[in-house]
């Protein structure tokens, strides 16, 4: 009788352990397994013929992708910018630029100099941080865009940052590429920081609907990983480098091939969706934009297969 006892503990507990396994992949939400491939930032411009100067040869990143009233250019592995006609985008020009788009380098000194040496105007000067575990300054493109650089020091802080990102390799000027920028001169990796007045509300607006894990808490700011080298930055708008608005002249977009996973994701979750999902008319694009908890315009594009995105999608790839 008692080896009977066990006999049946003993299938009990297979049976539960079995059970338990069965359900593992039911307990993931959807957003942890569809894909992003890159993390693309939009800005707006005045002059397109100046900012398409600035971040291709001053700063050296690679056009992969030319729509004219749209350029799009590598920044690091999986992130990129994309510089946008304001006359022919969607925002308006007077919009604040409520953004700040951050490059995680190891050659910290070597940009500084080799930004001041340019004449690049600074908003904050090289130095290491009181409160905060890097060191970095803040320089400021042709349309007033805060663009901060910053090397994240060793610290209990960023270990989690650092093991991310350890299997990454930084983009350095291609020979063939027209630039001034010195060939020690590196990206690893992008934070996109976005600024709140809830700081909880949005961390539950991204790891809710998108899944994204908690890299680096620094009280007033948090910074998740969304693709291999970008992040989501959420701030305290009462202590980041920019307050609070109600509009904001970027698009934070996301890069997938997923995209109708993530449409029906989005729609699923109830999440405020302004343009629903269709190809463009006039570029090779299939997309739909959202709001997020704070009002950003939150992009998700899929480059179909066309000429003009050649390059882009061999890159995404």
């Amino acid at each position: 009788m008692k080896k009977i006892c066990v006999l049946t503990a003993l299938a009990v507990c297979l049976l539960l352990s079995y059970c338990q396994k069965g359900k593992e992949p039911m307990e993931k939400s959807q957003s942890e397994v569809l894909s992003i491939q890159a993390n693309l930032v939009f800005f707006y411009y005045p002059s397109l013929e100046e900012a398409e100067k600035f971040y291709g040869n001053l700063m050296g990143f690679e056009k992969v992708l030319d729509y004219g009233f749209a350029k799009i250019f590598r920044i690091s592995s999986s992130t990129f910018i994309g510089l946008v006609d304001e006359t022919k985008g969607m925002h308006d020009p007077e919009e604040p630029k409520s953004v700040t788009l951050s490059f995680a380098t190891a050659e910290i000194d070597q940009w500084y100099r080799y930004l001041t040496d340019q004449k690049v105007p600074m908003h904050r000067p090289l130095s290491e941080s009181e409160r905060i575990p890097i060191k970095g300054f803040v320089a400021l493109d042709p349309a007033g865009y805060f663009l901060e650089f910053e090397t994240f020091l060793a610290h209990p802080q960023n270990e989690l940052l650092h093991e991310h990102l350890a299997p990454a390799q930084a983009l350095y000027p291609h020979p063939q590429q027209e630039t001034t920028r010195p060939a020690d001169c590196g990206i690893l990796a992008n934070v996109i920081w976005l600024y709140y007045r809830d700081i909880p509300k949005a961390q539950a607006f991204y790891e809710n609907n998108f899944g994204f894990k908690l890299l680096v808490d620094q009280g007033f700011a948090k910074v998740y990983s969304s693709s291999p080298t970008g992040f989501i930055g959420l701030v305290d708008e009462s202590q980041g480098l920019h307050r609070y608005t109600a509009e904001k002249a970027v698009n934070v977009c996301f890069l997938t091939d997923q995209i109708d996973d993530w449409y029906r994701h989005f729609q699923t979750k109830k999440v405020n969706i302004k343009d629903a999902l269709e190809e463009a008319g006039s570029i090779p694009v299939k997309a739909f934009v959202a709001f997020d908890s704070g009002g950003y315009f939150i992009e998700f594009d899929h480059f179909l297969e066309d000429i003009k995105n050649q390059r882009i999608r061999k890159l995404l790839r």
